[in-house]
């Protein structure tokens, strides 16, 4: 009897240790995710469209995205989001949306691998991506000029002889084209520099988790708006120019 009891106490402390482990674990996820929620309130508390938080906001953010990982979030590339379904349109992409509010917005992007996020902007917004796991190519561009969207670039350098259609095409300079294996350092954009424009397309399964301040809102005229992009020779290699693809996202 004693050495059934012992044998039994035994397995009682093993198992409340292992319980007490993954109890520590759930806090330890939980409060990366809550630590992300209560820094972007504070740094975006007194921001606003156009507004950047201080270079020690934004380094304060930084800091807690570069140590967050899948685990975190819990997910994992085996997971269905991340996989190719058999069809003729192009791979999937799930958002999942993690807080919204008028400052800021978090949410993950899910790419099956050849999954595309075209081009796109971000008016009047600072916009933090970290790579959570797998491999992905980032195009971006910051525009050249002050024009505003609807109105062309002019024509300098553009021979009399070319016949091309140039109206409402405005002058972008190429800021990021490179490839970027997580585990990475997270990615900034600005409303004016950074690549405020840019395109993801996943190389391997992917997860992203984006920070937006302050979010969309079509109502303040933060609309997400789609590009194409068309060499334009008689510039730089480092410069390119876009045009409206779709409107805006709805």
């Amino acid at each position: 009897m004693g050495t059934e009891k012992n044998i039994s106490d035994m397995k009682d402390k093993e198992y409340n240790k292992s319980k007490k482990r993954r109890r520590r674990r759930r806090r330890r996820e939980v409060s990366r995710v809550q630590k992300l929620y209560e820094t972007c309130k504070q740094i975006f508390a007194n921001c606003g469209p156009g507004v950047v938080p201080s270079p020690e906001n934004v380094e304060r953010l930084k800091a807690v995205l570069d140590n967050m990982t899948e685990a975190d979030v819990g997910l994992m590339p085996n997971m269905p989001y991340f996989k190719s379904t058999l069809s003729d349109g192009p791979p999937k992409i799930m958002y999942l949306h993690l807080h919204e509010c008028d400052k800021f917005s978090i949410g993950i992007f899910c790419l099956p691998p050849s999954a595309v996020i075209p081009l796109h902007n971000h008016p009047g917004m600072t916009v933090f991506s970290k790579l959570l796991f797998g491999k992905m190519h980032i195009k971006s561009y910051d525009w050249v000029d002050n024009l505003l969207p609807h109105q062309s670039t002019p024509s300098a350098n553009i021979s009399d002889n070319d016949t091309r259609d140039w109206t409402g095409l405005r002058l972008a300079k190429l800021k990021k084209n490179s490839e970027f294996t997580a585990p990475c350092k997270t990615s900034i954009l600005y409303p004016a520099d950074g690549g405020n424009m840019h395109c993801f397309t996943a190389r391997t399964a992917c997860a992203v988790l984006d920070v937006l301040g302050p979010p969309y809102c079509d109502p303040e005229g933060r609309h997400c708006q789609y590009y194409y992009d068309f060499p334009f020779p008689n510039f730089s290699v480092h410069s390119r120019w876009l045009v409206s693809a779709r409107g805006t996202a709805k």
